[in-house]
Parts: C-alpha cells; structure tokens; sequence
C-alpha cells in the first residue's frame, strides 16, 4: 500500500496526509474524500491509499470510461463497508438505498423460497450489485452476504442523486454503464428464455439465470 497515514485529525475521523495521500478508515463517520463504515475493530487501523482506490476503479469496467475529475466527483461520495465471513450487506425486503462495487473478498446472493435458501450467485472483485437501486429505489429481491472477508465500496442512492442534480458528468456516464449492464442481462435472459421455449437447454438453467438477474436489484 503506497505511503503513510499520519494521525487522526481534530475529529478524529479521518487524516489524509499530501506525501502519501492516506486516507484512514473509521467507524460509521463519512471521510472528506472516502467515508467509511467499518463493522470490526480489527480492521479500524487499516489504511486506505487513494491511489490503489483509483487504480481499481479504473480497473472496474463500470467506471473504465470516466476521466481524472470525474473520478474525484465519484470518490467523494463513495464510502467503504468492511464486513466479516457470514454478514449480510443487505437482506431481501431491504430498501434499495445504495449501490455496491466489490473491492476485495467474495460475496453470495440467496433467495428465499420454498422453505429454503438458495445459493443463486457469487460476485468477485471489481464486480458491481445492487444498481437497480439508483433506478427505482425498490427493495432488495435477494440477499447478499459475505463469503469471506469482505471489502465493498458503497454508493448511497440518495448522494449519487445530488451528483446527478449537479450535474456530474461522471455520475451520468455511470448511469449509462450501469444501463448498458443491465440491457446485456436482460438480452441473456431473452436468449436463454427464447432457448427453451426451443427445448435447447433445460428449465433449471433458465430459472438460475432468472435469479442472477436479481442481482442488479
């Protein structure tokens, strides 16, 4: 992790130092630049460099095409969520109130039904959940879970929404990544629906790709 932080500062919620641009995660308080909410006091001493944050989201596929100034726009906002093996990030039924990108460790999305939960999905690093969120608001069709330790970057819908009022061109092209994901699962599902009206494949392999459509949600 590139530089130090130094010290909290007179809050004590956060340093961000000019020589290695550290920011310092802390409990349930929004950073200046990052906000965090951390759920385990194991990690409340781990740094965050600003410049490994920006390294992943270029790497992100959904935010590939934002320039330098629209990144920051979007970094200002963002809040990282830490949580451990087995918490949830948000259970079915939840309010759709914010939007996720996995930054390290592996989620599990499950869906009740039948008197059983089902394992319908797993989402890796750089992978994004819960943008329908940004959309419509409507709430959670699916649980989401951490199957391991788990880092997310976290986008609250109502302040991704002053962005859009401010006119952050950042936050619109995020809106039409978030629509080009969205139209291409959409278009798989049509594929696999149409498939097996075609007898091609079988109904268990269309009805797992109706509940990973649910991840967007």
């Amino acid at each position: 992790m590139a530089g130090r932080c130094g010290g909290n500062d007179e809050k004590g919620d956060a340093k961000a130092d000019n020589a290695g641009r550290c920011i310092r995660a802390s409990s349930g308080v929004p950073l200046a630049t990052v906000g965090a909410t951390v759920h385990f006091p194991a990690l409340m001493e781990q740094s965050i460099s600003l410049e490994n944050v920006v390294g992943f989201l270029v790497s992100t596929p959904l935010f590939s095409g934002l320039d330098p100034a629209e990144r920051a726009d979007v970094v200002r906002i963002m809040e990282v969520k830490r949580l451990r093996e087995g918490e949830a990030v948000f259970q079915e039924g939840d309010p759709g109130d914010a939007w996720y990108v996995i930054s390290e460790g592996t989620a599990v999305v499950l869906k009740e039904g039948e008197g059983t939960t089902r394992e319908i999905a797993r989402l890796n690093r750089g992978e994004c959940f819960g943008e329908m969120a940004i959309l419509d608001g409507s709430a959670r069709s699916a649980t989401v879970k951490a199957a391991s330790d788990l880092t997310l970057f976290r986008f609250r819908r109502a302040r991704f929404e002053d962005l859009l009022d401010q006119g952050s061109l950042g936050a619109y092209k995020l809106v039409v990544s978030m629509a080009r994901v969205l139209s291409h699962r959409q278009r798989e599902l049509t594929k696999q629906i149409a498939d097996l009206l075609e007898k091609k494949v079988d109904r268990v392999s269309v009805r797992q790709s109706l509940h990973i459509n649910m991840v967007s949600e």
